[in-house]
């Protein structure tokens, strides 16, 4: 009986201290009972520790692979011709972000890496076309900018059905999102973390942060580096296999939900000394909505227990803040 008790309460450790795994053809499969098996996983999860690992999105071996290729072939670049794609005026929105130019929020030391961004290909909206800024063409890898694209478009194909699963969770409509993810200001971010040289001062690869959007999906978890804090304050490492992507609630989700689904503080440490030669890649999927998307707090998240936490603020408001906060955009 004893033996029994121990073992419960290991696999309830266990829960505690790993990141939980659901498959999206659950949910896209056309069975009730699969879909709903679904829901309710990656509702639990995220109001539990606010990170999955997920299977069955839609990024395929190849495009994967090509990916990783051509952004090593664009952090390999020399710093002058990575430099040029550097875009001045426009908080990093686009293009080429160099070593250690962001910090997390109340961090004075820059982050030891290195990034770029792909941004939203605009359909069908010439005001939103002007309004966000253009995506930057390198010139020097013919690849690049096409095998970004694709990849933007497969995973903002898997975060609208992430969303959509989210939605029934919270008793919305299932595509209550959509409107709002259509043309969003979503940004796919190419990061590379160079090897490091010398004992860092203060610096670690990315300081303890949360995410400013709707929701991350992470490519390149599946080496040690990533972790999570749990609701003890305990870091967890995030380890997704081979097949799987990370997906963690952001910050205006959070905000959206009265906190329901968690926003998790997490980070990337620098790896153990004889690692230090090693370069990581990792690359992010930043789901945003359109700037005019309310944030207000959702009614049906409110009662006697769980009072409005938030004040009313639109999205764009929102990253604007965030965005002075760190660094990127002066105030």
């Amino acid at each position: 009986m004893f033996s029994l008790f121990l073992y419960y309460y290991y696999l309830k450790i266990q829960t505690m201290n790993s990141i939980p795994s659901v498959n999206l053809e659950d949910f896209i499969s056309g069975d009730p009972d699969r879909k709903q098996k679904f829901i309710k996983e990656i509702g639990k999860a995220y109001e539990e520790i606010g990170f999955v690992a997920l299977k069955g999105h839609f990024l395929d071996d190849k495009l994967v692979d090509n990916l990783y290729k051509e952004v090593k072939n664009f952090f390999d670049l020399p710093v002058d011709t990575k430099q040029k794609y550097e875009i001045p005026g426009i908080g990093g929105q686009r293009g080429y972000v160099s070593f250690g130019k962001e910090s997390a929020k109340g961090k004075k030391e820059g982050d030891l890496k290195e990034f770029w961004h792909f941004g939203q290909y605009v359909e069908d909206n010439p005001k939103l076309e002007e309004e966000y800024p253009s995506n930057v063409t390198v010139e020097e890898l013919p690849k690049f900018n096409e095998i970004g694209k694709e990849t933007y478009r497969m995973l903002e194909k898997t975060a609208r059905y992430v969303l959509r699963a989210l939605a029934l969770h919270l008793d919305l409509e299932e595509t209550y999102f959509d409107q709002y993810i259509h043309n969003g200001n979503s940004i796919l971010r190419p990061i590379h973390y160079p090897p490091i040289k010398e004992e860092p001062k203060e610096a670690v690869r990315a300081a303890a942060h949360g995410d400013i959007n709707l929701i991350t999906l992470l490519m390149g978890a599946q080496g040690r580096g990533l972790q999570v804090q749990n609701h003890k304050g305990e870091w967890i490492d995030a380890i997704a296999e081979p097949d799987e992507l990370m997906i963690n609630v952001g910050d205006m989700l959070s905000r959206h939900t009265n906190n329901k689904l968690k926003s998790t503080i997490h980070r990337v440490i620098n790896p153990p000394k004889e690692l230090w030669g090693t370069s990581r890649y990792s690359i992010p999927f930043f789901m945003h909505p359109v700037s005019e998307m309310r944030l207000d707090v959702l009614e049906s998240c409110i009662d006697e227990d769980h009072p409005k936490l938030y004040d009313d603020i639109s999205a764009g408001e929102f990253l604007h803040e965030r965005l002075v906060e760190l660094g990127l955009i002066k105030k």
